[in-house]
């Protein structure tokens, strides 16, 4: 099943197009990440494999045309399911006022000339330059971002202290309605 005869008196055929037509496109995905070639390339490559086993004639070309369709399929099934380039959304951030109210862990020690805090969901790289308000966070510390900064530079607080001052405030909110709701003496 010759599909093309160049001019050095080689032969292609149909699987080894595929073949190479699947391997293009993987190292392609491999130079440009998320550009989606590669659930082609694979439905491609696998479809070639699936050609050099079995040879030519119809049912061959039954058969590849069958394993791009499955293979294709269960390849966009797994690259979606894995997320591997954050395409849900889960790992992205879309700028950095986005970044405020992340919460993550110090993995440099923090003060207010700076440091290191690993973010939960900070993008692709979730390791930012850190300061913190006042006085210095221990490495481990749970954080959160206060200031986003627009830049690689986040201003974080120990969750505990934000806890705190929330907790406060809300105590405070409470016990102004408890004084809102008596009634007044005449």
């Amino acid at each position: 099943m010759t599909l093309l005869q160049l001019p050095s008196g080689l032969e292609l055929s149909l699987p080894v197009l595929l073949l190479l037509a699947g391997t293009g496109l993987i190292v392609a995905e491999a130079l440009a990440p998320g550009a989606h070639f590669i659930v082609v390339g694979i439905a491609l490559l696998a479809a070639g494999l699936v050609g050099l086993v079995v040879g030519g004639g119809a049912l061959g070309i039954f058969l590849m045309m069958l394993s791009v369709l499955l293979v294709g399929g269960l390849a966009f099934y797994a690259y979606r399911e894995f997320d591997l380039y954050g395409g849900k959304g889960r790992s992205r951030t879309s700028d950095s006022s986005s970044l405020r109210g992340k919460t993550g862990q110090v993995t440099e020690r923090v003060t207010t000339a700076g440091g290191q805090v690993k973010l939960d969901g900070g993008g692709f790289n979730p390791y930012y330059a850190a300061r913190s308000m006042e006085g210095e966070i221990p490495e481990g510390t749970e954080v959160m971002v206060i200031d986003p900064g627009g830049g690689n530079v986040v201003v974080v607080e120990p969750l505990s202290l934000i806890e705190d001052a929330i907790d406060r405030e809300l105590r405070e909110g409470r016990a102004h309605e408890t004084d809102r709701d008596e009634p007044e003496t005449v």
